[in-house]
């Protein structure tokens, strides 16, 4: 298959014994690639985003999707820059049931956010004014998109999770829903920007998030909504907001729960909503890179690992695309079984290869550590021999 741009895109077949690559691939109006793999495959679509997509002088972006184990590849990402004056755009869409809500996702949620930003409100600095710009993009998003699902009348049951970073040079703001997550790198420190929309745990979000389902009339089994699905905020997934009643009405069909249960159900909201919590963070000199990524990298590699080892392969090589794909292949290496999607931002302000490798230095602290203990264990045996032999 012929590639695209070659300077847009490299394709990348990770090997997995019984899985044979395929994929499709489609540039639309704005020059972006979207990519989407098919078909029972372990393949990667690594795509470094050209400087003039970027917009923030410096930075440099790496991209990388990767399969894995999957039936089905439903994540995707974004990165572009036009009509943002000055800030880079990049999004991780995480789908579930379905690819249809990423398939519509992934250029119209820029179009609202642009059109309620108004272009310039980013660069206007009003914490207030961008906060429920970015809250209204999301929530007209998402009501386009239950539009269309319930105009599809195919029973689509089709989400996604969405989360976006607005950067420039010394700013980024950051618009979440779902289980993906930011993580920023502050002189090699892990700082985690967002908290995940899960409805289990005992953590103060997902306790507000179970509060705000059963307020709604929901209910949660075993950290599932109607013991169905796992995270709580969400784009599209329609049978928990505009087809409740049906969704009840198959769960009695279905077996699920009782009709005496059903009937007492009353809901008042949705039980999945689309709302972002909206951060601002500021960029100091101290700021080195910014990694955002699906739950199929974090729940496999802790925040503090993911930076090490992003820091590690800058320091090797300092290609960003080369790292995004060494990430994604560290968590396929941990027995992720989910899609992995990963873009990493690395702001410029790092002569990554004029730094001692920080591997090596841990290696060779560990190495002392060894020969200490090492050297203790021999002393011991000495003096305890001296000891008994007196």
């Amino acid at each position: 298959m012929a590639l695209l741009n070659q300077e847009l895109q490299r394709f990348l077949v990770v090997a997995n014994s019984g899985y044979a690559p395929a994929a499709a691939k489609s540039v639309g109006w704005n020059g972006v690639l979207a990519v989407r793999s098919k078909g029972l495959t372990c393949s990667a679509i690594a795509i470094e985003a050209p400087s003039s997509l970027t917009g923030v002088s410096g930075v440099r972006w790496g991209r990388t999707s990767i399969q894995g184990v999957r039936e089905e590849m439903e994540d995707d990402a974004v990165v572009r820059s036009d009509g943002l004056d000055g800030f880079s755009f990049a999004a991780v869409f995480d789908g579930h049931g379905g690819f249809a809500s990423v398939e519509f996702l992934r250029d119209e949620l820029f179009k609202e956010c642009v059109s309620c930003l108004g272009g310039s409100l980013l660069s206007k600095k009003d914490s207030a004014a961008i906060k429920v710009a970015l809250q209204n993009a999301f929530v007209n998003a998402d009501a386009k998109l239950n539009d269309r699902l319930d105009a599809l009348g195919e029973d689509d049951e089709s989400g996604s999770t969405v989360t976006a970073m607005f950067l420039a040079a010394d700013s980024l703001w950051i618009a979440h829903v779902g289980d993906s997550s930011v993580v920023l790198s502050r002189s090699g420190k892990a700082e985690v920007l967002t908290d995940p929309h899960r409805p289990y745990g005992s953590g103060k979000v997902s306790l507000a998030e179970i509060r705000r389902i059963r307020e709604a009339g929901g209910w949660v089994v075993n950290g599932r909504i109607c013991g169905d699905i796992a995270v709580s905020r969400a784009f599209g997934d329609i049978r928990f907001k505009t087809k409740k009643e049906e969704m009840l009405k198959k769960g009695v069909e279905q077996g699920r729960w009782s009709e005496k249960f059903a009937s007492r159900i009353k809901f008042n909201g949705d039980l999945i909503v689309a709302s972002p919590d909206v951060y601002q963070v500021s960029l100091g000199t101290d700021a080195e890179f910014v990694v955002l990524a699906s739950d199929g990298l974090w729940d496999f590699m802790s925040s503090t690992e993911a930076v090490e080892f992003v820091r590690n392969q800058l320091q090797q090589h300092g290609d960003v695309q080369r790292a995004s794909e060494a990430l994604a292949q560290g968590a396929l290496d941990r027995r992720s079984q989910d899609n992995i999607t990963i873009v990493i931002a690395d702001l410029g302000r790092v002569d990554w290869q004029s730094l001692p490798l920080q591997q090596q230095q841990q290696n060779i602290l560990l190495e002392l550590l060894q020969a200490l203990v090492t050297v203790g264990i021999v002393s011991a045996g000495v003096w305890a021999s001296s000891y008994l032999s007196l």
